[in-house]
């Protein structure tokens, strides 16, 4: 039985610049990675080829020591690799891919589809229709060819491209590198693996997308997967298993306070943060001293505890109660100030009057009580 693995959007050389540049070496690094670690599977399964479905590079631009570590990565699977090139490192006349073969850094065992192309694969009995793209952008299906492309008899088609299937992004959007939805039956394929989706997603029961095997953003849309496919026969319908090869997790919390008790909540959600996420929290509604000092102490300790933590405590109002105006022994004009600031948080119909009576009541708590943080939110929200 012919078995693949299908891998794509692996975004070599990615970039994280709105990261600490140590947390955004540590990110990039783990694009790298994840490729030893797909090679290890596809070791650890046997499988007869790994087809790689484009975007193996971030961009053209990559340094060559980055080309030599990719394909470095590659080296624990020494069967044959099947690559496409995807939008972000299309075939140009000169590009990433020629700067690899100029380098001499492509391994004998990598098959580099830079033109439409068929890769037979021998030993499986499997014909691999290639569909790369050689510009970044094209409104042409560049899988229409495989319709009438010939290959042996008794021999599995397999399709690889790299586009946007009909039918999955909202009609009303104009997508690029278009991908016929019934493209399966009309090029005989038994299986079409894809790229350019970041994340899993089986199209039909011959059609996937891989996803990215790293993620890379906050988006949830089930990436950090490649998948494992096997074939009995031409006609079969293809076994797909996914398989989680991901380090990171990403996520995106939105959190509210509302109640004394949401707060308890809140604390519990950060402490349940693991060393491999890479979060952004945005906590808006309303808490008095207390719930601020709490919230700034959770918050110092996961970001003691996962890869990488970005906050944004600019929504949630910071509204002293008397006993904390009198805990901070703001007599007179100070308590006066206080009141003052805290009331103009009131009028939502003014967001930067707001946004001013809330720091600089924070800069203010915070210098009469230092356990009260004054920043309102560190980095950037994505």
């Amino acid at each position: 039985m012919p078995r693949f693995l299908h891998t794509a959007d692996w975004q070599i050389g990615r970039r994280y610049s709105q990261f600490d540049p140590d947390d955004a070496a540590l990110l990039a690094e783990a694009r790298t990675l994840v490729v030893e670690k797909i090679a290890a599977v596809a070791t650890d399964r046997a499988v007869d080829a790994v087809l790689v479905a484009g975007d193996v590079f971030d961009a053209q631009t990559v340094g060559d020591r980055v080309i030599r570590r990719l394909f470095a990565a590659m080296s624990g699977f020494a069967g044959p690799w099947v690559m496409i090139p995807g939008n972000h490192d299309a075939a140009l006349s000169e590009s990433v891919w020629t700067r690899a073969q100029r380098l001499g850094a492509v391994p004998a065992n990598v098959h580099l589809a830079l033109t439409a192309d068929v890769i037979s694969l021998e030993h499986c009995k499997a014909a691999v229709l290639c569909a790369p793209l050689t510009q970044r952008h094209t409104y042409n299906d560049t899988t229409d060819a495989f319709d009438g492309r010939q290959t042996p008899d008794g021999w599995l088609r397999v399709g690889l491209a790299h586009g946007s299937v009909e039918g999955i992004l909202p009609s009303e959007i104009d997508s690029a590198n278009p991908i016929a939805s019934n493209r399966c039956q009309t090029a005989r394929l038994d299986y079409l693996a894809l790229g350019d989706w970041h994340g899993l997603k089986i199209v039909n029961e011959r059609c996937a997308y891989s996803g990215t095997p790293e993620q890379e953003r906050f988006r949830g849309n089930e990436p950090g997967y490649c998948i494992v496919v096997d074939v009995d026969g031409p006609g079969a319908i293809p076994k797909l298993e996914p398989v989680r090869v991901g380090r990171h997790q990403w996520s995106d919390l939105s959190l509210s306070v509302a109640v004394p008790t949401d707060i308890d909540q809140i604390c519990a959600r950060l402490a349940s943060l693991a060393g491999d996420d890479v979060v952004q929290v945005a906590i808006s509604g309303r808490t008095d001293l207390s719930g601020q000092r709490r919230l700034t102490e959770a918050l110092g300790r996961a970001e003691a505890a996962v890869r990488t933590l970005r906050y944004d405590l600019a929504n949630l109002l910071l509204l002293p109660t008397e006993d904390d105006i009198a805990a901070l022994h703001a007599d007179g004009y100070l308590a006066q100030v206080i009141a003052e600031l805290r009331d103009e948080q009131a009028d939502v119909r003014d967001a930067e009057q707001v946004r001013v009576a809330r720091e600089a009541l924070a800069i203010l708590c915070s210098a009469l009580d230092p356990g009260v943080s004054s920043v309102t939110a560190v980095g950037a929200t994505a």
